[in-house]
Order: structure tokens, then C-alpha cells, then sequence
């Protein structure tokens, strides 16, 4: 499949889903504004259930197994950056949500690996910024910061203007939605009538969770843009080969959104464009990557030892 999308500017795969038990379901919530519900022009009533925010997290989780405190197994000997306190394992980029910007890693008192990333970065703080020079030095770190996207958000890196978008996004949309309103009670039966706010007494809630006509996860690989990156070839296949693995092992181990969502595929994903390709099963993908890491490792191009440790201090 890899070569091809050798011409192809985008990879846009749907996946149906439903829920795994019942037919009721809850999506993700705002500060504020609670359920992100929507109506379409032709008055279609639409559900976000998850955002591209969290979803991009989501595909981050399941590149690591917690079973054994390590990569999935098929991603043995990708490269990230793993944070130690007191000769304890605290953290590592695969888990930050903000991936290399983890306060953790760049505002640590112990400044050996930020010195390290300024110095193989050498970008000025003035003229544009030259987005291979900054795709290189992350992917030697942690590759899938290319897919990730990132900001590193330090006035002594560049200004504060070293930034990737994503290459790797998705979203969870429900169609034709209807509410399922249904509540509950916290009970106390030491002290029915004690105060709330200390968490004492009866509290009686509301809830709403939802049904909908079909629920659907999108995901959109930028192919233009991982080329723009000017790794090579070897590089390039394992970026994607990466990014299909992350939505086949979502869709396949990642679907418990939350506890009253918890979701299975209705159905087989579906490459929408581009026409006439079909999506490579997470076995072959697991089969595949370490080859592909191999191959690249090969090339110089991951660090060496591959995973980097930071020491966390205050």
C-alpha cells in the first residue's frame, strides 16, 4: 500500500462504529459547554464524540504497552525520550501529551539534553524556519512527533516558533443524534442530609448520554507533508507505515473512550481517498514496522542508544 500513495497529498480512511453494548453512548465533554452538539444546514442533528485534540493522544497510547512499561512490541527500537527522577522512571514522550515541549524534558534544571536540542536544532531566531532541519532532528529523537505535530514553545529555540502540524489527525462524529436523558444518586446512608460540598449526603445528578443513527471515526494522514520533511524513502515508509498502525491498533484495542463509551468497529475501515487502495491489517503492519525500523536505524538516523534519558529536576 505504501508505494502507493507515492502521488497521493491524502490519506482519508472512515471506520464505523457502534457501541459495544447497548445502543446509548457518552461523548466527550467541555468546560462550559458541556456535549459539543451541532446541527447541520440541512438540519441533521451531529454529535462530536471525540476531538481531534484527544484522538491524537488516543493514537499516542496505544504505540505503548503498560503491561510491560515499553513500546509495542512491533515498535521495539523507535526512538523517545524517557524522563528519570531520583533513579525512577517518571515519564516519557510517547505519554506527554505535549511530547519533547513536556515540562519534564525542556524545563528540567538539568539542561544537558535542552542544550543538546539547541544546539542540533542551530536554528536563528530570525529568517523562516527550516522545517527539514527541525523534522530531522525530531524524528532522531522521537519520530512520532512528525505525526503528532508540535510546538516548542521556548524563546531560545528559534524565538518560540518551532512548530508542526499534525500529520496524523482524526475525529469521532455521531449523525442523526437523540438524547438518552438518565441520572443517579451519590448516597450517604451515614449522613443523608450533611453537607454536599464536603462530599456528605444524598446527591441526586442528571446526565445525558446519547444515541445516534451511525457514529463514525475520521482520520486524515498528510502526505505532502511528511514528504516536505526530506528524510528519504526508508523514513518516509515508516512514518506511514506508523500512522496506519496507530488507527488499525486504535480501532482494534483503543475504542473504550470512557466508561459509558466503549465502542467496537461496525464494519471494516474504509480508505475514501485515495480510490482503489486498501488498508493493510494490523498483523501485516506489526509484521512490517521492524523492518522498517531496522531500515532506518540503518540510515543513521535514530538516536543511538534509542531511547534518550532526561533527568528531571526541580
Amino acid at each position: 500500500m505504501i508505494n502507493a500513495l507515492a502521488s497521493a497529498s491524502r490519506l482519508l480512511i472512515e471506520a464505523p462504529l457502534k457501541p459495544l453494548q447497548g445502543t446509548r453512548f457518552q461523548p466527550t465533554g467541555f468546560p462550559d459547554l458541556g456535549a459539543a452538539s451541532y446541527t447541520l444546514a440541512d438540519g441533521t442533528d451531529m454529535l462530536l464524540v471525540e476531538s481531534a485534540q484527544s484522538m491524537a493522544n488516543r493514537l499516542e497510547t496505544v504505540c505503548w504497552d503498560e503491561a510491560t512499561a515499553s513500546l509495542a512490541a512491533p515498535l521495539a527500537g523507535m526512538p523517545y525520550i524517557q524522563v528519570m527522577k531520583d533513579g525512577e522512571i517518571l515519564t516519557n514522550s510517547i505519554l506527554e501529551a505535549h511530547r519533547l515541549n513536556s515540562p519534564y524534558i525542556l524545563e528540567s534544571a538539568d539542561k544537558s539534553f535542552y542544550n543538546t536540542l539547541k544546539e542540533e536544532l542551530d536554528i536563528s531566531d530570525l529568517g523562516a524556519i527550516n522545517t527539514a532541519a527541525l523534522a530531522r532532528t525530531l524524528f532522531k529523537y522521537d519520530p512520532s512527533c512528525l505525526l503528532h505535530g508540535i510546538f516548542l514553545a521556548k524563546k531560545d529555540l528559534a524565538g518560540g516558533r518551532l512548530r508542526l502540524s499534525r500529520a496524523l489527525s482524526s475525529f469521532v462524529e455521531a449523525k442523526n443524534v437523540r438524547i438518552a436523558p438518565s441520572g443517579g444518586v451519590k448516597k450517604d446512608e451515614v449522613n443523608p442530609k450533611g453537607e454536599a460540598a464536603k462530599g456528605f449526603g444524598h446527591v441526586p445528578f442528571a446526565r445525558d448520554e446519547y444515541t445516534a443513527e451511525n457514529i463514525t471515526a475520521f482520520f486524515n494522514l498528510d502526505l505532502v507533508q511528511i514528504r516536505a520533511y526530506r528524510l528519504g524513502e526508508a523514513a518516509e515508509n515508516f512514518l506511514v507505515a506508523l500512522a496506519l498502525y496507530k488507527i488499525q491498533a486504535f480501532l482494534q484495542k483503543g475504542l473504550r473512550l470512557r466508561t459509558a463509551c466503549d465502542l467496537e468497529k461496525d464494519g471494516m475501515p474504509e480508505v475514501t481517498r485515495p480510490d482503489s487502495t486498501s488498508l493493510p491489517s494490523l498483523t501485516e503492519l506489526e509484521e512490517s514496522l521492524p523492518k522498517l525500523i531496522a531500515a532506518v536505524q540503518s540510515q543513521g538516523l535514530f538516536a543511538d542508544p534509542a531511547i534518550t534519558q532526561v533527568m528531571y529536576k526541580v
